[in-house]
């Protein structure tokens, strides 16, 4: 990790409650308008502060982007793990996993992690090695569920668990992507119910 990062760090320790602040807003913005549809600028006229502030707490746009993502897949995985202490089975974990999207939408934002994957190519190498991790992360989750899920009778698939996650995955942050221009999230509900029923172990069979 680079020096302005751990320098980064070291600030945010010092003054939690602004560094959160900025993080609050930037978070909002690129998953409105994408990390490249904001400036620092655009944070510090919302703050209300300088522009020189938001470099003491954040070196770049970069070292900011990858805070942003650490602390979004750090709540992320809170959420997962809160899932994992409740008493149900694998088919009820799917949807409080697909819950957690549909959360997201109905405050009218995106994945931030979503939105970053559609501007991988122009992402710093750092913020994309962090994107893909959220997603294997993610998967590798769901790859537990669904064994879970095969073991109890509640779940089938064909094919291997990990590739089944990359199905769940990448249909509801494609469900989440269409639903959007709608402005409709049951439009995103009915996507995502159809997806899960499809892994039911009372589901039709599927024809290969």
């Amino acid at each position: 990790m680079g020096k302005d990062v751990r320098v980064a760090r070291q600030a945010r320790g010092t003054d939690g409650g602004t560094a959160s602040k900025i993080l609050d807003v930037a978070e909002r913005l690129v998953q409105l308008r994408g990390f490249n549809g904001f400036s620092y600028a655009d944070v510090a006229e919302e703050l209300g502060i300088s522009k020189a502030s938001l470099h003491y707490h954040f070196a770049g746009k970069a070292e900011l982007g990858e805070a942003l993502i650490e602390r979004y897949a750090s709540r992320f995985t809170g959420s997962l793990d809160e899932i994992e202490t409740r008493p149900i089975d694998a088919r009820a974990k799917l949807a409080a996993y697909a819950k957690l999207y549909g959360d997201v939408l109905r405050r009218k934002r995106m994945c931030l992690c979503g939105m970053l994957a559609a501007e991988y190519q122009t992402l710093p190498k750092p913020m994309r090695s962090a994107v893909v991790s959220f997603f294997d992360d993610q998967e590798a989750w769901l790859v537990g569920v669904l064994d879970q899920g095969r073991e109890e009778g509640t779940l089938r698939f064909s094919g291997s668990a990990s590739e089944a996650a990359q199905v769940i995955v990448g249909g509801l942050e494609g469900a989440m992507l269409v639903t959007r221009p709608y402005g409709d999230p049951a439009r995103f509900q009915i996507a995502a119910d159809h997806l899960l029923a499809s892994f039911a172990a009372d589901a039709p069979a599927r024809v290969s």
